[in-house]
């Protein structure tokens, strides 16, 4: 199991989005306030769909509350400051994933806190400036739940 922690999230439909990924591959999602949005948005709800009931969410009042309550064996935040693609990383079970806020990213203050080589990016071409923070998530997500054999998901049933 891996944990996605969104830092200060703003846009409701995004986090609608990753409730529903965190449901579907078995991650844990932890919010660090302040949100964006209400949790009982209709925006949040309707991204999300009946998803809620499935995924483990957890809100959190700071970022070090949220750490202090978990056993995170690693911790990676995704930037465009990153130095490291996230597909270069070698993922392990209990990692947790830290995104930031959709129109600026982590502070620095929070970045500060990761070597060098825990500040994961994903490549894009150079004139651009970001992706979808859903979207991002995802891919990272993937990835490492991928390079842990899909742990706990339905077998792909072959003709």
């Amino acid at each position: 199991m891996f944990h996605v922690i969104l830092y200060e999230p703003e846009i409701p439909p995004n986090t609608g989005n990753v409730i529903r990924l965190c449901a579907n591959t078995g991650a844990q999602l932890h919010l660090i306030r302040p949100l964006g949005f209400d949790l009982d948005d209709r925006k949040l709800r309707r991204a999300g769909l009946d998803y809620r009931e499935w995924a483990r969410v957890q809100d959190h009042p700071s970022l070090d509350s949220c750490l202090a309550t978990l056993t995170v064996p690693r911790l990676f935040a995704l930037t465009t400051k990153g130095q490291q693609r996230y597909s270069d990383t070698d993922f392990r079970a209990g990692d947790a994933l830290l995104f930031g806020p959709e129109s600026r990213g982590l502070p620095n203050h929070v970045l500060d806190l990761l070597p060098l080589e825990r500040r994961l990016c994903v490549p894009m071409v150079t004139a651009s400036r970001s992706l979808n923070l859903s979207n991002t998530v995802a891919l990272v997500l993937y990835e490492a739940w991928r390079q842990n054999g899909f742990a706990g998901s339905v077998k792909v049933r072959t003709a």
